[in-house]
This record gives structure tokens, sequence and C-alpha cells, in this order.
């Protein structure tokens, strides 16, 4: 499944900039919630072993849910309890290496499989391509602390196809009647590729680079912090709360709030 192999590659992608860091970082404030780099590969790697858990033990992901909504513990606290005996780099290394391993259970798995999840069922695709998607998103956060420009890959197209498939979700996580149709996006991918989506419209359109539209939908950059070119007033009110992750409706950080930092010189 390409989905899985995509994964692997992200995490790849993070693990080597993690694992460049000096120790001091990893208990820094991130400008994502003030989460710390520790907290970011925490929550990685406990949904890792979740999703793990899908294919392999379903009835331990079922176990870890109900024991977080009887005690009414919350998410970060439970990943830390769970995961808090680990040093930084042990932390690290552990993520690391489960993430081949789930990449591997993915990549042999059928693909329209379903899943038991903390939401609705989903197939065994839709549940790896989540973990791309918050490998990237979350990513982000430590890219931005470090003054990392990340040099994305096509693989962000997961990303696109989760935010293009989400544009009714937006609206459902409001109580809100989505709009009859998407905007037209016309995105350029990393390589220069142009992905579009949407029937052809020059009044309701989104234009501009792919990996922008990503940070838009995962909520890692504020509209007004990219280059997208937003035509129409469904386009513009999507770009300004679009969600594709599940959960409760969610904000997107404030103008100016999320980007990438200046390196440190020594």
């Amino acid at each position: 499944m390409e989905q899985a192999e995509d994964f692997r590659q992200e995490t790849r992608a993070l693990h080597g900039l993690v694992a460049s860091l000096p120790p001091n970082a990893f208990e820094e404030p991130t400008q994502f919630k003030g989460w710390t780099i520790v907290d970011v590969i925490r929550h990685l790697h406990f949904w890792n072993r979740m999703a793990h858990f899908q294919l392999s033990d379903p009835d331990a992901l079922v176990g870890h849910l109900k024991t977080m909504a009887t005690r009414g513990i919350p998410m970060r606290a439970y990943e830390a309890e769970q995961l808090g005996h680990f040093s930084p780099a042990g932390l690290v290394a552990e993520w690391a290496a489960f993430a081949e391993t789930t990449a591997d259970l993915f990549a042999t798995s059928d693909p329209k499989a379903r899943l038991k999840w903390a939401g609705p069922d989903m197939s065994a695709r839709s549940s790896v391509t989540a973990r791309l998607m918050e490998t990237w998103a979350h990513g982000q956060e430590v890219y931005d602390h470090a003054g990392v420009v990340r040099k994305n890959d096509n693989r962000v197209r997961n990303i696109v196809t989760l935010g293009v498939n989400t544009f009714g979700w937006t609206y459902a996580t409001r109580g809100e009647k989505p709009p009859a149709s998407m905007p037209n996006l016309v995105l350029t991918a990393p390589s220069g590729e142009i992905w579009t989506h949407g029937d052809p419209s020059e009044t309701e359109r989104i234009e501009g680079l792919a990996e922008e539209f990503c940070q838009v939908v995962t909520q890692t950059r504020n509209i007004a912090d990219t280059n997208l070119k937003v035509t129409g007033p469904v386009a513009t009110d999507w770009m300004s709360k679009a969600q594709c992750f599940a959960g409760a409706p969610n904000p997107p950080p404030a103008p100016g709030t999320r980007y990438t930092r200046k390196a440190a010189t020594a």
C-alpha cells in the first residue's frame, strides 16, 4: 500500500531532523499550543501504537480507548502516563523503530479492511493516511522550531486528497450545512506537476503550492501566512476554517503565530 510507504518516508524525514537537535531543544515550547518536541513525538508514537493495534490487537485498542473514557483522563495526560518513562533520546528511538514496524504491517494489509477506531470504523488505507497526515502536520512545529524549511515530496498528495475529502467535514463538525460544491483547486506539487480537484471555475478557485494548501487544511498555518490565491466567497470561507482532522471544531492559528523561526547562529 503506497500510503504505508509514504508514512514511513515522512517519519524518516522527521526523524532525521529530530535526531540532529541538541538535547535542550526537546523541552522547549513550540508554536503549537506550547507543546514541546517530546510532547509531539510522544503523541505520534502513542497513536502509531494504537493504529498498529487496529490490525494486530483490536481488543488492546478498545481497552485503551475505554480506559481513557472511563477515567476521564485527557489524551495528553494518558500519553504521558503510558510513555513518560522514556528519556527524550529513548522516546525518539522507540518512535522511529516502531513506525517502521507499523508501516510494514499496513503495507501488507488489505487497504479496504474495516478497522476499529476512536470514532467510526475506517479503512486500513484511511488509517495509515491519517498517520502520515499527523506526522506531517505535527512535524511542522518541529521544523518551525528548529528554523528549518521542510523540503516536501509528492507524498503530500495524500494530504491534499484528505483535505479535499474533508471539505464537507469542515462544515459538519461546526454544525453548518456544507456548500453545494467544493471550489476548484489548482495546486503545484513539489515536483512541479499540477494537481487539480473540483470542477473548473474562475469564480470559486484556490491556486498555489500544494504544500501550502496542506498547511491550511492541517491548521499549521493561517491562510493569511501563505501565498495561496483564493477567489470566491466559498473558497474564502473554507480556507478560513479548513480542518482535515477528526474531532471537535478547531480554529486555525492566528495570523503570524506559526512560522519558521530564524535558525540560531553560532
